[in-house]
Parts: structure tokens; C-alpha cells; sequence
């Protein structure tokens, strides 16, 4: 990857936007040091006033500590919200119209994030996703912004998603100064995927389906992006599956070739979709998501079956063909595609398990907006 490098131009320029934003900077609260998601230490002055998403879609977790006011610290986000879940922005945007207001970054991995932008908006902390640490590093983008007095920390909800949401959370309750919200958010995240793992561990020679998962199907011509070892390959196995891809798959994000989804011949196909209207206008991509048209996203997945790598598979024989929202992949909400996908590989176990009930549950406790169903549909499901 070409190394791309922040628009500044010059020591001289740093050091003048380093002494104005110090300037700017009123008595912060406790300087204290934390440590992110990769282990580096960092001091950030708490509780943190102003902030700067790294995605957009970070307001999945600010929201859930933030609930009465999920913009309020946020200065500048990442330009990917509306684009990667058109649904929840409207969603959002409908209750807090003044999120259309906050300004927009491009990315650190694309080398379009302005630092002149991001120092005038005199930010205590930026929040960056860890799948963005390469790009940073390679540019040298955390001396850059250090050299003027912004601290920035990883999280992590996407690549080891399961493993790290539960600190990353706490992280972020620490940067808030909302720890008990954080661990309250922690202590449900967990129960409710032990309601799918305790059951699993429990039963007795378990018949464990072969799963297909997915990745954003229809989203391009190409077939077949899915999952390794973690995100939703890692979900699939805690709920009573086995990833097809996990032993094809080396990283978190691959590609399966169509002969070995046909070679493997799959129980089961799970793929993932959101509105991505802003992204691929009118593609063959399934819509689910926050208040979706789940008549016409079952009708765009029973399209998807239709190329060869699907055509006379188990799975398809048999009906068991399911869509759910891709933003699971890449939020701490992801107990609630674990529920949906064992009751999909185990309906008779967990007959009584309603990841709606679930999810309902979560932006009630939580989240700042309502909740809208949508979330996931199947080809077995009654029109």
C-alpha cells in the first residue's frame, strides 16, 4: 500500500496549529494515560468534551453511552454513516437533525483525513477503528497529529469483534466518563450471548450445520467474499455452526471461488446487506436494516441464489437461505446476529429465543432512537 500523508504543509505550519490549539484549550478534567485496543498507552484528559469519530458508524457505540445525546462531544466524523447504513442515518438524522451539521473527514486508510480541519476543530480525542493502524502507521499519522496535541485510541468491533468489544467498550466508558454505563452495556452484551453459548455447550452430540456466510452479497458481480475465523465466522461457530470458510479463509475477510462453495455443498447460506443505495444505486444487494422492505429484500436474496455457485446446493434445496445486516459485523450489537443465527441452525433449541425481543430490549435500555425491524429475513419466512 502507497503511504499517503496528511494535508499540511510544512514544520513551520505544525508547530503554528500546534501552538493554536493549545491556546484554544481550556482546563481540561484528570489527565490520566489509558491503553487502546492495540496496547499502546495514551494520555487523554478526561472526561473527554469534544471528540472525532474515525467512522461514522462509531456512532453505534456513543450512542449506546451517550443515549440522551449521541452527538454531543462529536466535533467531525467520518463521511461513511449515510453511505454504509442509509436506513439508520435517516433514522437518526429524523430525531437529531443536527447531526447533518457535524463536519465530515475522509478516511486515514485513503489518506483523505485533513489535519489543518481536525486541529481547527480542537478535538480531545479521535477514536479510530484498529483495521486503520496500518494506514496510520504507515504515514506516520500519529506523530503528526501528536506534534499538535491530539491523542488518538483504537477500538475494535470488526476485526477480533468478539474479543474486543467488551474492552473497547470499556475504553470508551473511560474516555467519557460513563464506566457504569459502559458496564452496563458489557454485562448485557455478554448474558445475552451466553443465552446461545450455554445452551450450545450444553447439548450433547450436536449436530453442527455448515454454514455460507456471505459477505455483502450482490454488493458487486464478484462471488464470493465471506469470512475466516472471526466477525460473523467467529458468531457462526458460538452459535452451534461451522464456518465453511474458516479453514479457507486465513484473515477475518476473504474470498471463497464458487467450485468450493459447490464442493462443500452448505447447509445453510447467510448473507449480508444493508441499504448501500448511496454506495451501488440499484444493486443486486439485499436491504436489510432498520425498517427495510423485507418482501423486497427476500425477493432480491432469492435472486442471489440464482448464480451457479447456488443453484443446487443443500441450502438451497432445502430453503435455508437467510439475509441479516452487515453493520453487525462491525458494532457491539453483534449478540443479537448470534441469537438470529442459532435459531436459524437450531430452530427446535431455541424455540424460545427472539433476537427481535433482543434487539428491542437493547435500544429501549441504550440506544437514542427506536427500534425499527428489518433486521434479517429468510427464505422460509411466511410472504
Amino acid at each position: 500500500m502507497e503511504a499517503k500523508v496528511f494535508k499540511i504543509s510544512g514544520v513551520a505550519t505544525a508547530a503554528a496549529l500546534s501552538l493554536a490549539f493549545l491556546a484554544g484549550v481550556a482546563e481540561a478534567g484528570e489527565k490520566i494515560k489509558v491503553k487502546d485496543i492495540t496496547g499502546r498507552e495514551v494520555e487523554v484528559s478526561v472526561p473527554v468534551e469534544r471528540v472525532i469519530l474515525g467512522e461514522g458508524r462509531q456512532i453505534y457505540f456513543t450512542g449506546a453511552l451517550d443515549t440522551e445525546a449521541p452527538f454531543k462531544r462529536v466535533v467531525g466524523w467520518r463521511d461513511d454513516f449515510q453511505k454504509a447504513d442509509l436506513d439508520g442515518y435517516n433514522i437518526y438524522l429524523k430525531k437529531f437533525p443536527e447531526m447533518a451539521r457535524i463536519p465530515t473527514f475522509g478516511g486515514m486508510k485513503d489518506g483523505t483525513f485533513d489535519i489543518e480541519q481536525a486541529v481547527t476543530l480542537k478535538p480531545d480525542v479521535i477514536i479510530m477503528n484498529i483495521d486503520a493502524k496500518s494506514a496510520t502507521e504507515e504515514s506516520g499519522y500519529i506523530e503528526k497529529l501528536s506534534k499538535v496535541g491530539i491523542p488518538l485510541v483504537y477500538v475494535d468491533f470488526r476485526e477480533k469483534s468478539l474479543e474486543n468489544t467488551d474492552p473497547s467498550m470499556r475504553l470508551i466508558g473511560k474516555l467519557f466518563g460513563k464506566e457504569q454505563k459502559a458496564e452496563e452495556f458489557v454485562k448485557f452484551h455478554d448474558a445475552q450471548i451466553a443465552r446461545v453459548t450455554d445452551v450450545i455447550a450444553k447439548t450433547k452430540d450436536l449436530k453442527k450445520p455448515v454454514v455460507f456466510m456471505e459477505r455483502a452479497g450482490g454488493y458487486s458481480d464478484d462471488c464470493c467474499m465471506s469470512f475466516g475465523s472471526e466477525n460473523f465466522g467467529k458468531m457462526v461457530e458460538l452459535a452451534g455452526g461451522v464456518n465453511l470458510a474458516a479453514k479457507i479463509i486465513p484473515g477475518t475477510f476473504g474470498t471463497v471461488n464458487p467450485e468450493q462453495i459447490i464442493a462443500s455443498n452448505p447447509d445453510q447460506v447467510i448473507v449480508t446487506g444493508a441499504n448501500w443505495e448511496l454506495y451501488v444505486p440499484g444493486g443486486a444487494w439485499v436491504g436489510v436494516g432498520p425498517g427495510a422492505d423485507k418482501a423486497l429484500a427476500r425477493k432480491k436474496l432469492a435472486a442471489l441464489m440464482k448464480r451457479p455457485a447456488f443453484t443446487d446446493i443443500k441450502a438451497v434445496k432445502d430453503g435455508d437461505v437467510h439475509a441479516i445486516w452487515h453493520q453487525f459485523y462491525n458494532n457491539p450489537y453483534q449478540f443479537v446476529a448470534i441469537q438470529q443465527i442459532a435459531k436459524w441452525l437450531h430452530p427446535d433449541l431455541f424455540k424460545d429465543l427472539d433476537p427481535e425481543a433482543t434487539f428491542q430490549e437493547l435500544h429501549q435500555r441504550f440506544l437514542p432512537v427506536d427500534y425499527h425491524s428489518g433486521y434479517f429475513v429468510s427464505l422460509k419466512d411466511d410472504t
